[in-house]
């Protein structure tokens, strides 16, 4: 279930019920108790008035500021692991209405580097985690293992084996890319990567196909992202990119890990 609406029907409940005590129930138990009107007050107004400043403030940080999630999969490693809470930044973009995610202040554009929570586009009410690797206008490649942006190869240096067996099986190679100054660490497996052909979803036209390799335009209004975890993600080369409207936020903070608390701290 949608918790961002559930909370908006809480708040709204909870200020209704308010709002009714104020102006029609409390005036009828000062006219039959007197001063001591609040001891009489129905439980149900007593809960409602309570919880109200409480709903109120979790709906303003969570639409509005910063939102919890937890990392369910090994796509984004060796940047994060399954059972990560990650905090996300929900204003970086510009500030939307809850529920329809409209945006209605432009603060500013997704980067590419920037590790980002969106709506999965084939199954809206399921979040993703990926990082952004074009922009509106870019033209991304990834052939023979290598990302290529505009036509030119992303700075990548290997960093030797990755060692974790309770998070990777195999012997993947760790690597580190270079993005627009950002710096980060991405997995590759030995061997072919995913055969990629035959893909279908919107603005496909602006895809080429060629086995394991691709070439993607980005459209305006949209984002390609892939998982760092380069040969256990399904990500854009898969089913698409990213619509502006579907972006919740920029991931920035690993808050807990309570398998490892040695992974708390930001996320590069």
């Amino acid at each position: 279930m949608d918790f961002a609406l559930i909370l908006f029907v809480l708040l709204l409940l909870t200020a209704v019920i308010k709002l009714i005590d104020k102006v029609v129930l409390k005036p009828r138990r000062i006219e039959q108790y007197g001063e001591e009107q609040e001891d009489y007050r129905p439980w149900w107004v007593e809960y409602s008035v309570s919880f109200f400043p409480v709903i109120l403030f979790v709906f303003i940080l969570r639409s509005f500021v910063v939102e919890p999630f937890r990392i369910p999969s090994g796509s984004m490693l060796p940047t994060l692991q399954d059972g990560d809470m990650i905090l996300v930044n929900k204003f970086n973009y510009g500030i939307r209405l809850p529920i329809v995610d409209q945006k209605i202040i432009p603060l500013g554009d997704p980067q590419k580097g920037d590790v980002v929570v969106f709506r999965y586009p084939v199954n809206p009410d399921i979040d993703y985690i990926k990082r952004i690797v074009g922009v509106p206008g870019d033209t991304v490649a990834y052939i023979g293992k290598r990302l290529f942006i505009n036509g030119e190869a992303v700075d990548t240096t290997a960093l030797g084996p990755y060692v974790n067996p309770s998070q990777q099986a195999g012997n993947p190679l760790k690597l580190q890319e270079k993005i627009d100054g950002k710096t980060y660490e991405t997995l590759n497996m030995p061997g072919d990567g995913a055969y990629l052909s035959g893909r279908s979803f919107p603005f496909a036209q602006n895809c080429e196909y060629a086995a394991t390799d691709f070439k993607c335009t980005v459209p305006e209004g949209h984002y390609f992202v892939m998982g760092d975890n380069r040969d256990n993600s399904e990500d854009s080369r898969y089913w698409g990119f990213v619509p502006d409207n579907h972006l919740v936020g920029k991931a920035f903070f690993v808050w807990m890990n309570f398998g490892d608390l040695g992974r708390i701290g930001s996320i590069k």
